[in-house]
């Protein structure tokens, strides 16, 4: 008995002592942005996996320094039409990705299909550009997010809305074409909130991805490449 509480020790600081601590240069975003709205997806069940992602303890967003300024300038410029920014993933530890990668090869795994990819083949995640084997979020400066209503705008009828989501004609990781930043398959009011949110971020030197109108990497970020592994907590 005491033999097995001696090995369980030795394996414990083994495991504490190749984790990786979270760097200095890492910063809780919701501490610099104003107003940032934080629904991790990935740290609970709603998302295409349908189950909390490996990494992600608490629904925190990470970035690096450098991607929390220039995100709380976005901020800052979006205060006066009464807009927030909603973050829905932000630093990605290493480990996150691969249990991405484990459930886009397992073929059987449909459960979220309906509502993430409905019109999209689950082989062809990977060839499309939906599902990576590594990922800019590992690094620290990418960010997905949209725009909504500020918690203390209204409409002119007085009505609060509470940070509500503006349409931006896809949910948040809808794997399918009309994602696109440029598609024209979504309404005009859609397409007119999603040029907002990129013209937002492109002033404060982000850069989108063309599939995904919710995804942007700051141009000059820290570390280009270097990836983390440290868990969200």
């Amino acid at each position: 008995m005491r033999d097995a509480a001696i090995i369980g020790a030795v394996l414990l600081l083994a495991s504490s002592a190749g984790a990786q601590e979270r760097p200095a240069g890492f910063v809780d975003a919701a501490t610099v942005v104003p107003g940032l709205i934080v629904e991790m997806r990935y740290a609970g069940a709603h998302n295409f996996v349908g189950v909390p992602i490996d990494g992600y303890d608490r629904p925190i967003c990470y970035l690096t320094r450098e991607a929390a300024a220039a995100l709380a300038a976005v901020a800052r410029d979006l205060e006066p039409r009464r807009f927030a920014l909603k973050a829905f993933d932000c630093y990605r530890p290493e480990r996150a990705v691969r249990h991405f990668v484990r459930w886009a090869r397992n073929l059987a795994d449909t459960a979220r299909k309906a509502e993430f990819y409905p019109d999209v083949d689950k082989r062809n995640l990977f060839r499309d550009g939906y599902i990576a084997a590594r990922s800019g979020h590992s690094r620290g400066s990418t960010v997905d997010l949209t725009l909504a209503q500020r918690s203390d705008g209204a409409e002119p009828g007085g009505r609060e809305l509470d940070g509500r989501e503006l349409d931006m004609g896809t949910p948040f990781d809808f794997f399918s074409p009309r994602s696109a930043a440029s598609d024209r398959s979504v309404s005009v009011q859609a397409q007119g909130h999603r040029a907002l949110l990129a013209q937002a971020m492109r002033r404060r030197g982000f850069m989108g991805y063309r599939k995904e109108w919710w995804h942007f990497t700051l141009r000059n970020e820290p570390f280009p490449d270097r990836t983390f592994d440290f868990p969200v907590r």
